[in-house]
């Protein structure tokens, strides 16, 4: 599983011209699942993710989590996570999550930090979806569960 997440002040996803998502301060995040990905997976990547310290503290360190600074999750999944890049100028994509598996998985990361975060907004699996969002540093972190 991987996700990338981006410190942002705010982040839309639109989709057929409205927005279906919408946060202000917070991670806006993009969710690759591959086939052998679970929920104890999915459990491991959201306990880093949710407690990720990386706004900063009155002394401009950055020292604090989504929940002390009232963050909102915006989640949006994106098989390309798992492009194969390899070989030639196409990309394969046969490493990404069967698209059962992964709108499952999708779905259970949504639910579970909804009992975590106040405000968690969402994509729409499998949609042609627009995101916008202002990056907040720029500061961005790729986290794959490989490496948990």
């Amino acid at each position: 599983m991987r996700f990338v997440i981006q410190r942002v002040k705010e982040a839309s996803v639109t989709v057929e011209g409205k927005v279906i998502g919408a946060i202000g301060r917070g991670f806006m995040v993009l969710i690759g699942v591959c086939q052998e990905d679970t929920r104890e997976t999915a459990d491991k990547m959201i306990r880093k993710m949710i407690n990720m310290r990386i706004f900063q503290d009155e002394n401009d360190k950055t020292n604090l989590a989504l929940s002390d600074v009232d963050g909102e999750l915006l989640l949006v999944s994106q098989f390309t996570l798992y492009a194969d890049c390899r070989k030639g100028n196409r990309p394969s994509f046969i490493k990404a999550g069967s698209p059962d598996l992964a709108n499952e998985l999708y779905e259970y990361i949504i639910s579970e930090c909804r009992k975590q975060v106040p405000k968690v907004e969402k994509g729409e699996f499998g949609a042609d979806m627009k995101v916008s969002l202002i990056n907040d540093g720029p500061f961005t972190i790729v986290l794959d569960s490989q490496d948990l």
